[in-house]
């Protein structure tokens, strides 16, 4: 049986539960804290949602891909795998058709090819073109290590967002790139900017938010606090950031808005059985 909405939870795509489960992961090398590489191995996980977009059969969520697969073939960007991982584990029947699939990218994307310097920033427009050839569609966001081609609007289905919104199979989404910082530093805003761009992409009353950076919920799920203040006072009914890991990815705003946090996870909504 389905889980019921939590209590309050208002107008667009609902997002019932999550499971803490992986059902597949993804081992990669990302650049140690003393040097070097260490191994993670990304999550896969399963939500259900009330409604999907017309058309759908799933929307994949992730971000902070900041990794890289190496084998015999040689070193591959992390989202890289992401993308091919989808395809294969459709055709095995773990996942539905990424023809039937949206894809919403929250940033920070690029890992340098050993995979052994922390905080590399360069070009993720091979990974965004990626899930734009195997996805009915790509949303998402710039992060503060994202850059991308000259003509990014050479990716096809693919939706790069700052502070606008756009409106997919019927699921309308709004998106602020980058994080507050230095605005003299790449994808970085002064607080007051990037808050007043949040809430210009509040305007467009999305179904979904989609960030880089986290607004911050508790203790335990870090982020920045003005950003939090700004989605309590109009919060949308999923918010989608990363930038700061989370050891649990989903939180609360008040009336029952959900907040999921993707980093360094992958995170398939699909609508109860």
């Amino acid at each position: 049986m389905c889980p019921g909405a939590p209590d309050g939870q208002h107008r667009g795509m609902r997002l019932l539960s999550l499971e803490e489960r992986p059902f597949h992961r993804i081992r990669f090398l990302n650049a140690a804290k003393r040097g070097g590489t260490e191994t993670g191995h990304l999550p896969f996980l399963r939500g259900q949602v009330d409604a999907l977009p017309d058309g759908l059969d799933a929307l994949l969520l992730t971000g902070d891909l900041q990794g890289v697969v190496q084998d015999w073939t040689g070193s591959r960007l992390l989202g890289l795998e992401v993308a091919a991982a989808c395809v294969s584990l459709s055709e095995r029947g773990s996942l539905p058709d990424p023809r039937r699939t949206g894809v919403l990218l929250a940033g920070d994307l690029y890992a340098a090819p050993g995979g052994d310097v922390r905080g590399a920033s360069g070009n993720v427009t091979p990974v965004w073109a990626a899930f734009a050839e195997a996805f009915a569609w790509v949303v998402g966001v710039q992060g503060n290590h994202d850059t991308f081609d000259p003509h990014p609007d050479t990716l096809g289905r693919a939706h790069l967002l700052d502070v606008d919104g756009v409106t997919l199979s019927s699921l309308n989404v709004a998106g602020v790139g980058g994080v507050i910082g230095d605005p003299a530093r790449p994808a970085r805003r002064q607080e007051a900017d990037y808050l007043a761009g949040v809430a210009l992409a509040l305007e467009h009353q999305p179904d979904v938010l989609l960030l880089h950076q986290a607004p911050a919920l508790d203790a335990t799920q870090r982020g920045d606090e003005a950003l939090s203040r700004v989605l309590r006072a109009s919060p949308p009914p999923l918010t989608v950031c990363g930038h700061v890991h989370w050891d649990q990815p989903l939180g609360n705003l008040p009336g029952g808005a959900s907040v999921l946090n993707v980093d360094k996870r992958v995170i398939v909504l699909t609508t109860c059985q």
